[in-house]
């Protein structure tokens, strides 16, 4: 069964397509990767997702559900959550205080009834002992893992990763690398936007390829970086 089906969707600002005809389904507890050049659309594509952003044409199906004309809030309280490319916590609050406010709104509970759910998230992101610290002062890595705790927060059957390893070293790519495979393996349905690539090909199971907006190809990672398309397009190799 897939949790996410995406047919003939298309996004345009003025003259400028942003997201061409885009068709894809996500089985149920899949991992797929999206990779593509800068100005591919993969950003874009998150936000139709999300509801942060509503298709010109196409529909979108998730758990079952058409979700195309949804709000970004109702798709969160039905099970999409999202981390974004450059983590922007609230600095002030605390790293337990930034996963309540994620939680009580991402799940509609109350803040007593979200207490254990936020400590649970924190002990599997490992960044349970920096609980009580401020958002502010943590450095990129624990940025990021409080990026994924807040989206974990919401309770999302399907988690949307937007270029969470960028900046890191290999040691903390590495880290961060087993903690989402441990998400992965708790059954959650993954979808990563990611230009480290050994990291991404270590987690998914498929990668899908935009370029100019289209899905040039979709499959598994050894056959798509393989494809002579794909390394003219997303490596910039004259094959």
């Amino acid at each position: 069964m897939s949790i996410l089906s995406l047919h003939n969707v298309s996004k345009a600002f003025g003259s400028l397509t942003v997201t061409d005809d885009v068709t894809f389904d996500v089985p149920d507890g899949q991992a797929l990767g999206i990779i593509g050049p800068n100005g591919a659309g993969k950003s874009t594509l998150f936000n139709l997702i999300t509801g942060n952003l509503l298709p010109d044409a196409g529909t979108i199906r998730f758990d079952g559900r058409d979700v195309t004309r949804e709000p970004a809030m109702r798709r969160c309280l039905s099970g999409v959550g999202r981390s974004f490319q450059i983590p922007q916590p609230f600095e002030k609050l605390t790293v337990f205080e930034n996963l309540v406010v994620a939680a009580t709104h991402g799940r509609g509970l109350s803040e007593t009834e979200v207490t254990g759910i936020c400590a649970g998230v924190l002990e599997r992101t490992g960044l349970l002992r920096k609980a009580n610290e401020p958002a502010g002062r943590l450095s990129l890595l624990e940025r990021k893992r409080l990026e994924l705790s807040r989206a974990m927060a919401t309770g999302p059957k399907l988690l949307l990763l937007d270029e969470i390893a960028g900046g890191l070293t290999d040691g903390e790519c590495k880290s961060l690398i087993e903690t989402i495979q441990g998400i992965r393996e708790e059954g959650v349905t993954i979808i990563w936007i990611e230009h480290v690539l050994h990291a991404l090909i270590s987690v998914v199971e498929r990668l899908l390829v935009l370029d100019f907006g289209k899905v040039i190809a979709i499959g598994e990672p050894s056959q798509i970086m393989e494809s002579r398309e794909v390394r003219e397009i997303y490596l910039g190799i004259d094959v």
